[in-house]
């Protein structure tokens, strides 16, 4: 071996390269094509209220990247489910909670901090007159999400607050929730 030579260990904060992080945000910044990512999830009914989706892959700067899931959904018995999965309401607030973790993880990897815990409570409440029609007055889904944030690590309160600040104006589930994303569909009868 060549004394000369150096070894490089990756730079690595709770679990993530922070090196390749900072190698995509340049990468990004230098050409914004590689910035652009597709995600797809296709979803069939499996009878009562079961569904499964599943998930492909994905596309990032025009690549296809392939992955497989699936992720199985139910209702609880008291609304016509089974009880044997999450239901839809619990999936979307575990993707919101997931997304905020990969933000405060990624945040805090960026700025050195090593964490030792973090945990997210988030809880809403929807009426079912609107969801089962009964009231157009009533929202059929939430009108607000309450999330409790539990982190501890080396960092100073100051640190965690501007942590909390920018996961709070980059998370992408946050932004999806927080503001009207329009939806636009297709029917296709066959």
């Amino acid at each position: 071996m060549n004394a000369n030579a150096q070894s490089t260990e990756a730079n690595v904060v709770n679990g993530l390269n922070v090196d390749d992080l900072l190698a995509l945000i340049e990468d990004v910044k230098r050409d914004t094509s590689k910035a652009a990512t597709n995600w797809r999830v296709a979803t069939a009914w499996m009878g009562q209220t079961r569904s499964r989706s599943e998930v492909h892959g994905f596309s990032i700067g025009g690549q296809q990247v392939p992955r497989r899931f699936t992720i199985d959904i139910d209702e609880p018995c008291e609304l016509g489910g089974a009880n044997r999965f999450a239901n839809p309401q619990e999936h979307l607030i575990a993707a919101l909670n997931a997304c905020m973790t990969v933000g405060y993880v990624a945040q805090c990897a960026v700025r050195g901090i090593t964490l030792q815990s973090l945990e997210i409570e988030t809880e809403g409440d929807i009426d079912l007159r609107g969801f089962l029609g009964l009231d157009p007055q009533i929202a059929n889904g939430y009108e607000s999400l309450r999330y409790t944030v539990r982190i501890r690590g080396n960092g100073t309160r100051e640190q965690f607050e501007q942590v909390h600040d920018a996961v709070m104006a980059t998370s992408p589930n946050v932004y999806n929730l927080a503001n009207a994303v329009g939806l636009k569909s297709t029917l296709v009868v066959e």
